[in-house]
């Protein structure tokens, strides 16, 4: 007898995988933890029955997520990462030579440990020296912080339920002040295809707007993802993601990427005609003004 795997985009709209071998499920004290094997996309990574992770496409969610911010601004040394216990954005992080250190607040621990377990390919930098792991959480974490980060990458599940909290003015407003003076957050915006995300997505960027000085989106296409399509939000107290992009420091560091490549970095920004449209609808000051509705 065959075994799927099946997650909702939308109450019509559903992704299956096949899985040959159910790995590990617990429900922990925050989650139901789920890790499947699949024989087209590897090993599954899901919480509460939304794939946060497949090794088949995770490089290209990390990869965006990590490189894009590393890419501008050459002077990053202290890091925040919020969520990303898998340990993946992570990863990409530790190959940087000058990166001092990174702060991992992530809510569950049982998380960290399935995936030291059965996503080794994601978790094997999390005992690097650089790396310090706080199982709290982040929201009440970050309320303690001021000007103590050049960078702040917001990996957190979609902004809904419990979650919700990462997309609020007031968080956004908290990382503003965790950050210095030239500090830079970047964080998922889910998907802006189908009609619930991407009223969440709009949200989102509208109360990123009306705290951040620089503010823009960019994309990456991710198979297993909702639509396959999915964007990111790069937030700067004094970077622009493309006029500051130094291309050619970041190639002279000769990392071997998959997905990520300066030329792609320009390119992401590039949206197409109906985001555009989405982005400008919010991006005024009267959606600005109702940034907290």
């Amino acid at each position: 007898m065959e075994m799927w795997f099946s997650e909702f985009h939308t109450p019509d709209v559903k992704h299956s995988l096949r899985v040959d071998r159910h790995l590990f499920s617990k429900q922990s004290d925050f989650q139901r933890i789920d890790i499947f094997e699949t024989p087209e996309f590897g090993r599954v990574l899901t919480l509460d029955g939304n794939v946060m992770l497949t090794e088949r496409d995770e490089f290209i969610y990390d990869e965006m997520m990590t490189h894009v911010p590393m890419a501008v601004h050459k002077g990053i040394k202290d890091i925040l990462v919020i969520g990303a216990g898998d340990g993946g954005v992570v990863r990409e992080l530790t190959r940087y030579d000058r990166v001092e250190k990174i702060d991992l607040v992530e809510m569950d621990p049982m998380v960290v440990e399935a995936c030291r377990n059965y996503l080794p390919g994601n978790a094997c930098r999390m005992d690097d020296r650089r790396v310090h792991i706080y199982f709290e959480n982040a929201l009440k974490f970050i309320r303690h912080r001021e000007n103590s980060y050049d960078l702040i990458i917001v990996d957190s599940v979609d902004p809904f339920g419990p979650s919700e909290g990462f997309f609020t003015r007031e968080f956004y407003g908290s990382c503003y002040n965790a950050l210095r003076e030239d500090g830079i957050m970047v964080n998922q915006q889910g998907s802006p295809f189908y009609k619930e995300d991407a009223i969440a997505m709009q949200r989102s960027h509208q109360r990123i707007v009306s705290t951040f000085p620089i503010s823009k989106v960019y994309q990456a296409h991710i198979p297993t993802y909702a639509a396959g399509y999915w964007t990111f939000g790069f937030a700067s107290k004094k970077y622009h993601p493309i006029n500051d992009l130094d291309a050619p420091a970041w190639e002279a560091l000769n990392m071997h990427t998959r997905y990520y490549t300066t030329r792609l970095h320009v390119g992401a920004f590039w949206l197409p005609a109906f985001l555009e449209e989405m982005l400008k609808e919010v991006e005024t000051e009267e959606g600005c003004k109702n940034a907290d509705k």
